[in-house]
């Protein structure tokens, strides 16, 4: 079973066991918000769409699949130091090459506090340095096994929102959603991108849902345990899992918590 590359606030990798027991037969695998795609990388389906409007992320699945040696050579030049990792963070990734860009990024997420993906308001990076004693940035097994399950003949990667992708599913498909959760406190973490995710999108979302159950598409929503949801969802299957908090800032923000999946098969 492949691992993600990258980490990934939200990641599914400790929700692996609860995801794959509802896990339909399918003929082709949608993934709007991949993020570090571990439901992806799990399955490593031959046909598939994974999708994010995160561009550093997506140029980062391109390169996995394209050059993953030469990533790799790239990513080995750096080092686990802080003055470093301000340097690097300084850069416009706009003006690297692909692989120096895809390098980069994953530098900077296995070696900055949590790794958290956090821009300001001109979108460049901010998260500080996180002080690990060995971060693995080059993992070279898991960058390797990432491509070749993206390699495939049709598997897609593609750098846009959800909404230029749920009208493609059609019947006998598969989608997993699992976009920014909707804010159980004003602690919940959304911002994904400077422009974050919010209540219209949400509602948007759920819209989508409803049209592609209509087309016979089999669709599994993650998200957070809340009113909202669960009113809002209320006509299809809900499931109560134990999900991880693994991003606040203090230990006591962090453990087991509620979350939903919700299926309309």
């Amino acid at each position: 079973m492949t691992k993600p590359f990258v980490k990934w606030a939200g990641g599914k990798s400790r929700l692996l066991k609860e995801l794959y027991k509802y896990l339909p037969e399918y003929k082709t695998y949608y993934e709007p918000f991949v993020g570090g795609g571990a439901l992806f990388f799990a399955q490593a389906p031959d046909n598939a769409v994974i999708s994010d409007t995160n561009g550093e992320l997506i140029n980062a699945y391109q390169v996995v699949r394209n050059d993953v040696q030469g990533l790799i050579s790239k990513l080995s030049e750096f080092a686990n130091c802080e003055s470093l990792y301000l340097d690097v963070r300084t850069l416009n990734p706009l003006i690297l090459t692909p692989i120096e860009r895809a390098a980069r990024f994953i530098y900077l997420n296995k070696t900055c506090y949590n790794g958290l993906y956090r821009v300001n308001s001109k979108n460049q990076f901010n998260v500080p340095f996180g002080n690990y004693k060995n971060p693995n940035f080059c993992d070279q097994s898991t960058l390797k096994a990432c491509s070749k399950a993206l390699a495939k003949p049709n598997v897609e990667i593609c750098a846009v929102g959800f909404q230029s992708v749920l009208d493609k599913p059609q019947e006998a498909d598969f989608v997993y959603l699992d976009p920014p959760y909707f804010p159980v406190d004003t602690t919940s973490f959304v911002g994904y991108s400077k422009n974050g995710f919010g209540e219209k999108d949400h509602e948007d979302l759920a819209q989508g849902f409803e049209q592609m159950s209509e087309r016979g598409v089999k669709v599994l929503l993650s998200n957070s345990n809340t009113e909202w949801v669960q009113e809002r969802y209320k006509n299809f299957n809900i499931i109560e899992v134990l999900g991880n908090r693994s991003i606040g800032a203090k230990g006591s923000t962090r453990g087991k918590v509620s979350e939903l999946l919700i299926k309309n098969y």
